[in-house]
């Protein structure tokens, strides 16, 4: 028999076998836990299948996923509903701006069958369909196996951007992307081989920074729309620990300013009043539009004494992009010693309807406090959000876009207080969020075997296309290039 017979003759076999699934004539409603947790979660019209397990591997099941025009049946393979790519986006396709009906057919232990109901909402707004992350353990002295990793949310290839285990252990850090450009954008590499690189298409730049006659790093990037910006800050950082506090390490700045970096003339300036000794400047955030900088500011106080009493502010002032001059008027849009709490990671969707940002009792690094939430600002009407279907009492932190600004992903460690997890919500026309559903698997084991942090998710319209051999090579034969650092006297 030829083979290509065969793998015919097999894949007619296993249609049937999934079409013959017998359904259970009588199943009493019935309530079972999966994972992930997938019910009445909106999603986008090209996600990767929602694979998903009983929590028990012995349990027996039976999947049924319904549209107008289209079934399909999914048998548990030692608890596990491995959903076939093909019928997926099929069902994708006919739901869309709809809903996919589940019902999970499952034994008990009394053997009789019960089901469970529920609906999957399908939106016709499709998301950016690349990812990016840094992977890491979620400890503060393991720094000897990290990477920045891509992932399609269409499927689920994943591949290597850098991984430091070629560069001597070095950290990698705060990749950036300009207008979720897969060709135009930046990380910074620390340790060995130190410096921020900058990535345009297949060419490389590696730059460091000179402030005050001293080496300084550029940290906290965010691209400007015409890519002819990047407005960085520069923090002097450290970390501490608690013996009995649930927030058990805290991280805090010393000093923090803000400037920006002109890549056509490869120097980096500020202002007194983004460059102050008196307050604590971090997060810029450039407007949509690319004429306004916004940025986090709190009272500078002695450290780490007094770190409870840091709360930042959320400040706006004008930018010019023709010549990159910063304004003087610098408006409020957020009062921490009004509100009583801090304010970090301001990010405004792509149409410039929304700000997300991220905010806990004190602080700026959320990442470790349980407090911390997101929240959404409405532009229009300056109405805030508290996002109760997208919070948990667990942290929520870092949060980035999807082009269309109807997705946006965030890290999250509810799942089980240690480990940040990318997860997924939607913002509707009427600006209304979803239920947010957690990045899917191949496996749905693969979080309960991973020991990594999923970090600064960041969403791109196109894939990274240097490969991590271009990457590495570089960074150890480039030399970078000093920036001056130009800022008038306070």
């Amino acid at each position: 028999m030829k083979l290509y017979s065969f793998i015919s003759i097999l894949l007619v076999g296993l249609v049937q076998t999934a079409c013959d699934l017998k359904i259970p004539d009588q199943a009493q409603p019935g309530d079972i836990q999966l994972f992930p947790d997938y019910e009445s979660v909106t999603i986008p019209v090209n996600i990767a299948p929602l694979n998903f397990r009983f929590l028990a591997d012995d349990t027996k099941g039976i999947t049924l996923l319904k549209t107008s025009n289209k079934e399909l049946k999914v048998e548990a393979d030692k608890g596990v509903f491995n959903i076939p790519a093909s019928d997926w986006k099929d069902l994708l396709q006919d739901a869309q701006g709809k809903e996919i009906q589940v019902i999970v057919y499952f034994t008990d232990k009394t053997n009789t069958w019960k089901r469970k109901d529920f609906p999957i909402y399908v939106s016709s707004d499709s998301i950016d369909a690349y990812l990016t992350y840094r992977r890491i353990f979620p400890g503060y002295r393991m720094w000897n196996e990290m990477g920045i990793y891509q992932r399609c949310v269409e499927n689920f290839v994943e591949k290597p951007v850098i991984t430091n285990q070629y560069t001597n252990n070095s950290c990698l850090n705060c990749h950036s992307f300009c207008q979720q450009n897969g060709d135009k954008w930046s990380f910074h590499q620390r340790a060995y081989y130190n410096g921020t690189y900058l990535i345009e298409k297949d060419q490389i730049k590696k730059i460091t920074l000179e402030k005050n006659g001293q080496a300084a790093a550029f940290v906290y990037p965010y691209w400007h729309p015409s890519g002819k910006y990047i407005a960085f800050s520069t923090n002097e950082t450290h970390q501490d620990f608690h013996f009995s506090d649930p927030n058990r390490i805290e991280v805090y700045d010393e000093s923090s300013d803000i400037l920006i970096y002109d890549l056509e003339k490869e120097i980096a300036y500020s202002t007194p009043w983004l460059n102050s000794s008196r307050h604590f400047e971090t997060f810029p955030t450039f407007t949509p539009d690319g004429k306004a900088l916004i940025y986090c500011s709190a009272d500078s106080v002695a450290m780490p004494d007094q770190y409870r009493d840091v709360k930042y502010n959320l400040l706006k002032v004008s930018f010019n992009p023709e010549n990159g001059e910063i304004g003087s008027e610098i408006d409020t849009l957020y009062n921490a010693r009004k509100e009583g709490r801090s304010i970090k990671f301001p990010r405004i969707s792509p149409d410039g309807k929304y700000l997300l940002y991220t905010i806990s009792d004190y602080g700026n690094f959320s990442i470790w406090h349980k407090d911390a939430d997101l929240r959404l600002l409405h532009l229009d009407t300056f109405e805030t959000d508290s996002l109760k279907a997208v919070n948990s009492p667990d942290v929520e932190s870092y949060h980035s876009w999807s082009s269309n600004g109807h997705w946006f992903v965030f890290s999250s460690r509810r799942l089980d207080g240690l480990f940040t997890r990318p997860f997924v919500a939607h913002i509707d026309s009427d600006g209304k969020a979803s239920k947010p559903f957690l990045l899917p698997q191949e496996s749905p084991a693969y979080y309960d075997n991973s020991l990594f942090s999923f970090n600064i998710p960041e969403f791109s319209k196109t894939p990274i296309r240097l490969s991590q051999k271009e990457l590495v090579q570089a960074s150890k034969e480039m030399e970078a290039k000093v920036i001056p650092f130009v800022c008038p006297a306070e």
